[in-house]
This record gives structure tokens, C-alpha cells and sequence, in this order.
């Protein structure tokens, strides 16, 4: 598999971008899967134990008034007869699709590793050794 790296999901963010307008423009409206991440906010209700485990499926239409932007959509969605308050990374997404076009685009939800992160890792196994002798309270 391809290293993770900033660009490599920039680029796919970007892809889902276009696919999710694409498929608005032609079916009227597009359907997510969004995998759950403690970044992902569905207002009051969040995710239920099922759909923390498989993804939970939204879907937006053309008359829906919703933004996104670089890091995420916000969006007011209904669920059974409550609105709730909803913030999506564009990274939670892991697919969009339409049933009515018979087309999807699922994506693995990718992390970019932290260079900085791993040299502290592995600088705690490989580095140093410290005396914690030096450490103790004297009696």
C-alpha cells in the first residue's frame, strides 16, 4: 500500500470533493459514508454503537444549504424529525456515492504520520538510557 502522506490525502479529499458535486449536479443528490472519529460531530445525537462500528450513511441534495471547504462540511441535517448541527472532515469520509447513478468512490479514512511524533518514539526506545537513581528522594 501507498505511504500515507499530506499530499497523497490532500489529493483524495480533493477527489471526493469533485465526485460529491459531480454527482449532485447530475442525480440531484449524493449519498456519504462517514466512518466515525472523535472529529466528527453529529450534533446532539453523534454516532449510535452500530454506526461507530460500520459508518453512518448521509445524504444531501441539491436544495440543502451546506458548506464545504477544505477541512470539512458543515451542514444542519434532519434526523427523523430533529435538526442537528454537523461538522464532517472531509478525511471521515470513506465514500460517496449514488444509487440512483449505480457509481461510487470509497476511499480508506488515511492519517498522515507524524515525522516528529515517530523520532520521540523512537528516540525513547534507541536513546538515552537515564539513571533514575539521580531521581529519588534522598531520606
Amino acid at each position: 500500500m501507498i505511504e500515507p502522506s499530506e499530499e497523497l490525502i490532500n489529493r483524495l479529499n480533493e477527489l471526493k470533493k469533485y465526485i460529491f458535486f459531480e454527482i449532485l449536479e447530475l442525480a440531484g443528490r449524493v449519498f456519504i459514508i462517514v466512518d466515525y472519529d472523535e472529529n466528527v460531530v453529529i450534533g446532539e445525537r453523534g454516532f449510535l454503537p452500530e454506526e461507530k462500528e460500520r459508518g453512518l450513511v448521509l445524504v444531501f441534495n441539491s436544495k440543502m444549504k451546506f458548506n464545504w471547504d477544505e477541512q470539512a462540511i458543515t451542514a444542519t441535517l434532519v434526523f427523523g424529525s430533529k435538526p442537528e448541527k454537523c461538522y464532517i472532515p472531509v478525511n471521515a469520509i470513506a465514500g460517496v456515492f449514488s444509487p440512483d447513478l449505480r457509481i461510487q468512490l470509497t476511499a480508506p479514512v488515511l492519517k498522515a504520520e507524524n515525522k516528529s511524533d515517530n523520532k520521540k518514539q523512537n528516540e525513547g526506545k534507541n536513546g538515552k538510557i537515564i539513571d533514575i537513581t539521580k531521581l529519588r528522594k534522598k531520606k
